[in-house]
């Protein structure tokens, strides 16, 4: 099966920088095949996306952090990114990454248990 990991959360001041990583553990994944997504979840309220990657490097992204966030993905190192610029205290949330693999003849998505990023003002 296929795990993601998330890493690289942790605790910044407004205006800082992370970058989370998601790594695709296991086998049987396909990388390159179907769209990826970061969500978030913040305590109390739904979960989000924030940004897709599709197979061919289309991006898009949640108007919230447009223009702030990257999304990318190195299909040699099973990895997708989301770098974090001049982040907010409302960046706050647990943040979920979603690999897209095919399933039964279409793209299904495994999820990883979540990395915290928190903003202090």
């Amino acid at each position: 099966q296929v795990q993601p990991v998330e890493s690289g959360g942790g605790s910044v001041q407004a205006g800082g920088s992370l970058k989370l990583s998601c790594v695709a553990s296991g086998s049987g994944y396909r990388f390159n095949t179907c769209a990826s997504h970061w969500y978030r979840q913040a305590p109390g309220k739904e979960r989000e996306l924030v940004s897709t990657i599709s197979s061919d490097g289309t991006t898009t992204y949640a108007d919230s952090v447009k223009g702030r966030f990257t999304i990318s993905q190195d299909f040699a190192k099973n990895t997708m990114y989301l770098e974090m610029a001049s982040l907010k205290s409302e960046d706050t949330a647990v943040y979920y990454c979603a690999l897209g693999s095919p399933q039964y003849g279409i793209c299904g998505l495994y999820w990883g248990q979540g990395t915290q990023v928190t903003v202090s003002s």
